[in-house]
């Protein structure tokens, strides 16, 4: 039996309501993870190369919980006798991969630019390629340009790739940056409708 139209506004009504109350009661959560990211972007421009080891560092935590999870996975699946030997090798990749990254985190975050360099080349490449089989009228041009742009930067990254870890830690921290600032902007915002949603939301639910 369909629902009708009516109880179905007030339901979503009622839902939006609800969500709104909660995050205004808990705005100044939204305005601490802002003001985290203002700080990190600052810091991401005031000291990049701090930001990166950082970065580094947590990638390799990440391997390194992450190749022992896969190595659980493959004790499990060899107790239900299922198959383990690819389960077992990437786990101990990951780890291996993870100590390397702990202790070379330089090294590491070179290995991240050279990746995005290989990546920007085969990209902007694909790019150029797809342009010649395109229509003039459809943006043949542009989407050429956007390939050399792409190959450009990648050729940059690797001719470079102390400068390009800068840049793409000052990208990162731009990000963070602006980002921060819209979540404040936004508690406050629920901040001052406090009051307002908390008794809309009890108008609604009586």
């Amino acid at each position: 039996m369909a629902t009708p139209t009516g109880t179905s506004v007030t339901t979503d009504a009622r839902a939006s309501d609800a969500m709104s109350a909660v995050l205004a009661q808990n705005w100044w959560l939204i305005a601490l993870r802002g003001v985290f990211g203002v700080l990190f972007g600052i810091l991401a421009f005031a000291s990049p190369g701090a930001v990166m080891i950082t970065l580094a560092l947590f990638f390799a935590a990440y391997l390194i919980v992450d190749g022992v999870a896969g190595i659980v996975a493959a004790v499990r699946a060899a107790r239900a006798n299922e198959r383990w030997g690819l389960l077992l090798a990437e786990g101990a990749l990951n780890i291996v991969m993870g100590v390397v990254a702990a202790a070379l985190p330089v090294t590491a975050v070179f290995a991240f630019v050279i990746i995005t360099a290989a990546w920007a080349l085969i990209s902007g490449g694909l790019m150029i390629a797809a342009a010649f089989k395109l229509h003039e009228s459809h943006g043949r041009w542009w989407l050429a340009i956007g390939g050399v742009i792409s190959v450009i930067w990648g050729v940059l990254l690797v001719l470079s790739p102390v400068i390009g870890a800068v840049v793409l830690t000052w990208w990162l921290g731009a990000y963070a940056f602006v980002f921060g600032i819209a979540l404040i902007v936004l508690a406050f915002r629920l901040k001052a409708r406090k009051d307002d949603s908390h008794g809309s939301a009890a108008a609604r639910a009586a």
